[in-house]
């Protein structure tokens, strides 16, 4: 029997498990879902190779992927080595010059170094690098998102996003985003789809605006 969904590929911010999708429905009759988690990558990494690994996780043949946040930027660096129908990203960017002052001071100086970060384990800490919010009212919340705190892989995510050099995206991108993100704010975004009073949690928070205009966004 030939398979006639649409197989999308969700990827989550960094430190954030898939279960931030958990709000996300679409219509089961065309698309199928699936679920990609970040590891801790070995030491040196570089991000093409961990693209690769994780391209290894999907069975499809032209799929679509969807990432949020640096899993936006993974997609994308995924998408140039396998045939995609369609890369969605959210609340991320799509070229170095999309990135704020403060991660472009950090490429040159290593600032980003100097970050705290082996306190992994404080998760409303760890909220603040993944989701860019001050979270005491749902720490709760939060804490069931967090997957990863682990110091290594926490680094390696901060020093790839500083040093990510893209200087072109493809024509299949499409590109959703806050204009209330705090992370990557709007005045650097070129050409997306905007989410109005979205935050960098839009997948959380708006998910009722994805499950609106998601189906059409894959389909289009």
């Amino acid at each position: 029997m030939q398979d006639t969904k649409t197989h999308v590929y969700f990827m989550p911010g960094m430190a954030a498990s898939h279960s931030i999708f958990e709000y996300i429905k679409l219509p089961e009759e065309k698309f199928q879902m699936h679920f990609l988690d970040w590891f801790v990558p070995e030491k040196g990494q570089s991000l093409e190779s961990y693209a690769k690994e994780v391209l290894q996780r999907i069975e499809h043949v032209n799929p679509i992927l969807l990432g949020v946040s640096l899993g936006g930027i993974l997609v994308q660096e995924m998408a140039k080595h396998l045939s995609v129908k369609k890369i969605i990203i959210i609340s991320s960017v799509k070229l170095k010059s999309e990135l704020p002052k403060r991660m472009l001071f950090a490429r040159y100086t290593q600032i980003h170094k100097l970050l705290p970060t082996g306190l992994v384990n404080n998760v409303e800490l760890l909220a603040k690098y993944a989701f860019g919010e001050t979270v005491v009212k749902r720490l709760e919340l939060y804490e069931k998102y967090l997957s990863i705190r682990d110091k290594q892989y926490i680094d390696w995510c901060i020093h790839q996003m500083v040093h990510w050099n893209q200087t072109e995206y493809p024509a299949n991108l499409v590109h959703i985003h806050g204009d209330k993100d705090a992370v990557f704010p709007i005045a650097n975004i070129s050409d997306c789809k905007i989410v109005k009073n979205g935050t960098h949690t839009i997948i959380i928070h708006r998910a009722k605006w994805f499950n609106e205009h998601l189906p059409t966004i894959i389909l289009d």
